[in-house]
């Protein structure tokens, strides 16, 4: 799985992670719709990937994962891009457009 970053992506991902250590989750929501299919797509800062984490290419300067799980809910090649003046991204394939209002949360202790 790729992901490309727009260079205002990359920015504005840089800066919420800042000089602590981090990566970035790429994740498919499914809390609360009751179903696997119905989701959202979502980022987390998090501290260390886990045991059932991938890498995704998304360039050298943000490292990003996606549970090995939910890779099915994604293609292979993507952009994402963030609406300038806020701080929500856009994540698109060739295909379709995954979200317009997507949230990047900040779990780390």
């Amino acid at each position: 799985m790729m992901i490309q970053l727009t260079p205002d992506a990359e920015k504005k991902l840089k800066e919420r992670i800042g000089n602590q250590p981090g990566r970035v989750r790429l994740i498919y929501d499914t809390e609360g719709c009751g179903c696997a299919v119905n989701g959202i797509p979502g980022l987390r800062i998090i501290n260390e990937p886990d045991s059932e984490d991938v890498t995704v290419s998304a360039g050298d300067s943000v490292a990003f994962v996606i549970n090995r799980r939910q890779e099915v809910f994604f293609e292979d090649a993507m952009t994402l891009d963030v609406f300038s003046g806020l701080s929500t991204f856009r994540l698109d394939s060739n295909n379709q457009t995954y979200g317009t209002n997507i949230q990047l949360v900040d779990t780390r202790q």
